[in-house]
């Protein structure tokens, strides 16, 4: 078969034939590939920079995808912890990571908004006791799973969605979506009053945000949820110790090993209805798979980039 092979960590990957993947323990299937999203938990696992890493090469890359099962049937599967993954024309897969799709899903679709689209709906669905009627800051609301968090804060009930963002030709498109309110990271404190942040950003720039946020609060007593999730502005953020006494600040992190591997799956099938069904905007490019090294190192045009066959 062909298939995009990673050898290291410092070139993108080639478009070669591949040994035929096979099946080796028990729940495993080897299925078709549809589309998988280019994802940047794909690019960070494979450069060696996110934290679930493990370096073994050569690697395909791929940590979902839409597949064919031997039935036929449609199914999106999670591939997160192997070094065959989705960017080939086959692969395996633990029948016990994937959901059967609604009939008529479009596979490009579904590929490229599970990953960026899972993060928050996970979040407020199991990491947190999400309220109806809260309102929530998202830090980084241009990229592809911060524009998706505004629509699924609004799904599950969110009162009020301040998005925030550098970039202010951007943001302005956020209200069509749902965005109650936007603002500049400069401008951060125009939502002291939130209730839960969804930070895809980190670095700097959230730990600039806090002081001015928290001195700007009506009441500091209030619970303010500050939670990590993406780190686009880096890995390590310079905390201030007054944001962790001035004000009732809880701050966590959503992601793999912080909820647990049955919690996401339980959440994939609704969170595969609403996207198969038109209640979230995805914005998606499918690109050939033999075209991966030029995918690879692409410049953002604000799509979420799918190979296919």
């Amino acid at each position: 078969m062909r298939a995009a092979v990673l050898s290291s960590f410092d070139a993108p990957p080639a478009y070669r034939d591949h040994p035929d993947p096979a099946t080796t323990g028990d729940g495993e299937m080897v299925v078709e590939v549809l589309a998988a999203g280019l994802h940047h938990l794909t690019r960070s696992k494979a450069t060696g920079a996110h934290y679930s890493s493990n370096g073994v090469f050569p690697l395909v890359p791929g940590v979902d995808g839409v597949v064919r099962d031997p039935a036929g049937r449609l199914r999106y599967a999670v591939l997160d912890d192997t070094s065959l993954g989705t960017f080939a024309d086959r692969t395996v897969i633990d029948v016990r990571r994937s959901v059967l799709l609604p009939e008529g899903a479009d596979p490009v679709r579904i590929a490229a908004a599970m990953n960026p689209g899972m993060s928050s709906w996970v979040t407020l669905r199991r990491r947190i006791a999400f309220q109806p009627g809260q309102r929530v800051l998202i830090i980084g609301a241009t990229g592809n799973a911060g524009r998706m968090a505004i629509q699924i804060a609004k799904l599950f009930g969110a009162g009020h969605v301040i998005a925030a963002g550098r970039d202010a030709s951007r943001l302005a498109a956020l209200t069509a979506l749902g965005a109650d309110e936007i603002c500049t990271f400069d401008e951060i404190q125009r939502a002291a009053d939130v209730d839960v942040v969804l930070d895809y950003v980190w670095g700097e720039p959230a730990a600039s945000a806090m002081i001015p946020m928290l001195t700007a609060r009506a009441d500091r007593t209030a619970p303010l949820t500050w939670i990590q999730i993406g780190s686009m502005a880096g890995a390590s953020a310079p905390i201030p110790s007054a944001a962790l006494r001035a004000a009732r600040l809880e701050i966590i992190g959503s992601g793999i090993g912080s909820v647990p591997a049955r919690d996401f799956l339980a959440e994939l099938p609704q969170l595969a209805a609403a996207i198969a069904g038109d209640t979230i905007e995805v914005r998606a490019k499918a690109v050939p798979l033999a075209d991966i090294s030029r995918a690879w190192t692409a410049a953002d045009t604000g799509d979420r980039l799918v190979l296919v066959p």
